[in-house]
């Protein structure tokens, strides 16, 4: 078998590198792109990698540092690492765990502190709990639909299960003295739909680790065949010893989270297996209860129950003791007792199946399952839980507090509201839907009577999800008027931004006469050229062009006011779920006759708004996938919504298990193995050349490099949110500090931006640090009107094709001269250490 060269390894035989060598790495970002599309060329070869991610050259491109330096224009090099967030529509299926992604974004939103204190490992707990509660909240849906909606209430109603044909083997009704019509067994049959969705996010989560977290980031301090030699460990130093770091993300261990995940799903699984052993044991134990008869089977549910308590404080105790370990990649395994806690939860959830399944032949089904204490005990967890982080949040925010930092530190809380609502409104709508459906299988009347339906508080939460929707369109309608009153009135900051075009001229004054370069040209049909000193613009078409532009800006701004959004929305979240608590309760104290007494206009809107809430969560399922499968198939809708994606799944999965895997993990030490490996063997100066997310990568990159190697590497950015998106919502990783320092790492760094741009924008570093990174945005258009240079109208770019302005030809320029390759230690001859 032919074994791989590696590109640490080049032959022996091949001739020294010429000095001076250049390197440009490009990576792409949101929306994806192709070898040939990034490097403008059809014929290109992968140089490394695999069909996940790899690096691409031009076939020209193979030898190039082996050859004399030519005009001094760096190589391009590709780095396509599209597939590891995009590719089948299978993946959408992701978004339906949008609470568990959202609740991991949450833990990276602290605001900025040493990461060492105990209020930032407090934080970090709470936010593993909140997850904690969440999976159990979807796993008792499921229950709730599966066995108390199905094989509780409809199994045991003539009228429902008659016109399921597929249940009258679970009916007392229709199957008299049938071996599963007794509830118990019902009950246990049902579990089977929860103990196998838990199975599938087990198998999600293996597969993706397997995938991600155990792909081993690059280790200097090795000496095993496939690390650096014993020279470059020498010259790149240790890098665990970056005591002065001021972001996680330059410890050497970040990308690595293979036993924290691992730990967490063993975790997640038996609390979600747990789940389901309580809600088949609480009716049988509860009857038994009733029934009076403490026999041996009674003791039993109690050692069942005893058990699945015990079971519960022992999966609290994993997910609570141990966090992240960045400063150095954990290989350790954990011991037996979290590594076999899985295994245990399945042995507990059999012997409960086993008890509810017992024989009771007085045991009939009517009413609802117990469920409404228990999703009210939850709720109440969750939002002692949130408002906990809240406290400890502005703590953190406190002790260094940064203007730029979303809600004043409270991005964390606010996104963790939104997720244990989003979980609540799924689990209410969903369980809602199905009773409707389930009740409306019988005939309108005459049939029997109608079903209890879910608990009521999961009715309560599925009615708060059209006053949110009305607040969210509320608010964008109020940022629309906003942004349209801005572009009326940003017309005249947009000509002065075209002065060539637009010449200032004395009060009072007439048109310009037109140069004699604007003369009329008879191919134009008698129309003069337009030229610098061009008549001002007083045509509808120059009002239409103006406002345009106004308005993309004025859209490209919105994006600043997306913590007004959220903050909106995370307030009436909790407002409203303390609400539907409130009316749970006050549903279950009232009578019935004084529930059935209330006033119409009351009782129908409740009504309305619960129906209406099932109605739009199934909605929602449908417009999820549909969604995410056109993002995955079509590039402007993944431009549209890949942004979000792609920032949720750029995080290491700290917090939930269950959530989409980090494409990071794999992308990251890519990037940082080849600028290590190209710039140790060739000596040549590098740039790092990311837009839009792939900035966020390249940046990434940037700290988990050896001091030696970023001496040679130059950063540049171009529509970029490293500071307008991660600096404001992920302060503790890209604050102004962490940036600032990315700046004094890599010296050379340049930064493109627009202002028509809704993503990128500009570092915003502190002092005179900002324009040497930022300086000024790009014009968007490159020309206002017709121009000899550009004869048809130029196009609004926004957040697309940065390479075709010429600034960003001279500002690469400029980089490559700082670099100074004479300041640049000559190569190294092939193969010596």
């Amino acid at each position: 078998m032919k074994r791989a060269r590696t590109p640490s390894s080049p032959p022996a035989e091949a001739p020294p590198h010429p000095p001076g060598a250049a390197l440009e790495l490009l990576v792409h970002g949101v929306g994806g792109a192709s070898a040939p599309q990034m490097l403008n060329d059809p014929r290109t070869v992968r140089v490394t990698g695999d069909d996940t991610a790899a690096v691409h050259r031009r076939a020209g491109d193979l030898d190039a540092e082996r050859r004399p330096a030519g005009d001094g224009r760096p190589v391009p090099e590709a780095y396509v690492w599209s597939n590891l967030t995009s590719g089948s529509g299978s993946r959408a299926l992701w978004l339906l765990l949008l609470p568990f992604m959202v609740v991991n974004l949450a833990h990276w939103m602290r605001p900025a502190s040493d990461g060492n204190g105990g209020a930032a490992r407090t934080y970090a707990l709470c936010v593993r709990l909140v997850a904690l509660t969440l999976t159990v909240l979807f796993v008792a849906a499921a229950c709730e639909v599966a066995l108390d909606l199905v094989a509780w209430q409809c199994a045991g109603s003539r009228r429902c299960a008659g016109e399921l044909p597929w249940f009258g083997f679970l009916s007392p009704d229709l199957s008299p003295g049938g071996w599963w019509t007794q509830p118990g067994r019902r009950l246990a049959l049902a579990a089977l739909a929860p103990t196998a969705l838990t199975g599938l996010l087990w198998y999600l989560s293996h597969r993706t680790w397997n995938a991600y977290e155990s792909q081993r980031p690059p280790d200097l301090r090795s000496r095993t065949p496939n690390a650096p030699d014993a020279a470059t460990v020498a010259e790149a130093g240790d890098p665990v010893d970056r005591p002065d770091a001021r972001t996680p993300l330059a410890r050497p261990g970040f990308w690595y989270g293979r036993r924290l995940v691992a730990r967490l799903r063993a975790a997640h699984t038996a609390a979600a297996l747990l789940t389901v052993a309580a809600a088949v044991t609480a009716p049988a134990l509860g009857f038994d209860h009733r029934s009076g008869d403490w026999g041996p089977l009674t003791v039993l549910g109690f050692v069942v129950t005893g058990t699945i308590a015990a079971g519960t404080a022992l999966t609290v105790a994993v997910v609570a003791r141990r966090g992240r370990s960045e400063r150095r990649p954990d290989r350790r395994r954990d011991g037996a007792r979290v590594r076999f806690l899985p295994l245990v939860a399945v042995a507990v959830l059999t012997l409960a199946v086993g008890y509810a399944g017992w024989s009771r032949p007085g045991w009939r089904s009517h009413g609802r399952l117990p469920g409404d204490l228990a999703f009210g005990a939850l709720a109440l967890l969750q939002w002692a839980l949130v408002l906990v982080l809240a406290v400890v949040a502005h703590a953190l925010y406190r002790r260094a507090p940064d203007p730029r930092t979303v809600l004043r530190g409270f991005g964390g809380p606010a996104a963790t509201v939104l997720a244990c609502a989003l979980g609540g409104v799924m689990a209410g709508g969903g369980a809602h839907r199905t009773a409707v459906w389930l009740d409306d299988t019988g005939p309108p009347a005459g049939g029997g009577a109608p079903l209890p339906g879910p608990p009521v508080l999961l009715g309560w939460q599925a009615a708060v999800l059209p006053p949110l929707l009305l607040v969210v369109v509320l608010v964008l309608a109020g940022l629309s008027a906003v942004a349209l009153h801005r572009a009326r009135t940003g017309t005249a900051d947009v000509r002065a931004d075209y002065p060539e075009e637009h010449p200032p001229g004395p009060p009072g004054a007439g048109p310009p006469t037109p140069p004699a370069s604007a003369a009329v040209d008879p191919a134009d049909g008698g129309a003069a050229a337009a030229a610098p000193g061009g008549p001002p613009d007083t045509t509808p078409e120059d009002a239409v062009r103006a406002r345009n532009i106004a308005l993309a800006r004025a859209g490209a701004a919105l994006t600043d006011r997306a913590p007004l959004v959220v903050g909106t929305l995370a307030a009436a979240t909790l407002v409203c779920q303390v609400g539907a608590l409130a009316g749970a309760r006050a549903t279950r104290a009232l009578p019935a006759q004084a529930v059935a007494g209330a006033p119409e206009v009351v009782t129908g809107a409740v009504d309305l708004a619960q129906a209406g809430g099932s109605w739009l969560v199934g909605a929602g399922f449908l417009l999820l996938v549909v969604a995410a499968r056109r993002a995955y198939r079509d590039p402007k809708a993944r431009r549209t919504i890949g942004i979000l994606w792609d920032v949720g799944t750029f995080w290491p999965r700290a917090a939930h298990p269950f959530a989409p895997p980090c494409y990071a993990e794999r992308a990251v030490p890519d990037l940082t193995w080849r600028v290590h490996t190209w710039t140790r063997r060739t000596r040549g100066r590098l740039i790092i050349s990311g837009h839009s997310q792939g900035s966020v990568l390249a940046a990434a990159a940037a700290w988990q490099l050896a001091p030696r190697s970023r001496e040679r590497v130059a950063l540049l950015t171009y529509g970029s949110p490293l500071e307008r998106l991660y600096g404001r919502w992920f302060p503790s990783c890209f604050g102004s500090a962490a940036l600032a320092d990315l700046h004094r790492d890599v010296d050379c760094w340049r930064n493109l931006y627009r202002r028509t741009d809704p993503i990128g924008g500009p570092v915003l570093l502190p002092g005179d640090r900002g324009p040497e990174v930022d300086g000024s945005p790009l014009k968007d258009p490159l020309a206002y009107g017709r121009t000899f240079t550009h004869p048809l109208p130029a196009p609004i770019l926004g957040h697309s094709d940065y390479q075709a302005d010429p600034v960003f030809a001279r500002e690469r320029e400029r980089l490559l001269d700082r670099l100074r390759p004479s300041a640049v230690p000559p190569p190294r001859p092939d193969g010596e250490v």
